[in-house]
């Protein structure tokens, strides 16, 4: 989004020098510098307390909600088929080999 490159750095470092002169341009360097810090700085504590804030629950009270259980990647296990179950039909094409093999 904001993209500054060398060309477009030493621009700025040249017009400082012509506007600012040698003297001045070292210390409104350090000044901006300290400005930069101090943002970062307080960026960093909003981000920090922000993220502490949502961690904590708002009901001081109440016990931790448990974490949710990830789905499962396999469904269950089908119960196996007790003796009196009856067996599944054969497949379309297991009656068709039988066929064959028979010589019908």
């Amino acid at each position: 989004m904001f993209e500054v490159g060398f060309s477009e750095l030493l621009v700025i470092f040249v017009l400082g020098l012509i506007v600012l002169g040698p003297q001045k341009l070292p210390q409104v360097a350090a000044q901006i510098g300290r400005w930069v810090g101090r943002a970062r700085t307080l960026a960093r504590q909003f981000r920090d307390q922000l993220e502490q804030e949502t961690s904590v629950s708002f009901d001081s009270n109440a016990p931790p909600r448990p974490r949710a259980e990830p789905h499962a990647t396999q469904p269950p296990p089908a119960a196996a088929p007790g003796p009196d179950a009856p067996s599944a039909p054969p497949s379309p094409q297991r009656a068709d080999e039988a066929s064959h093999e028979r010589g019908s």
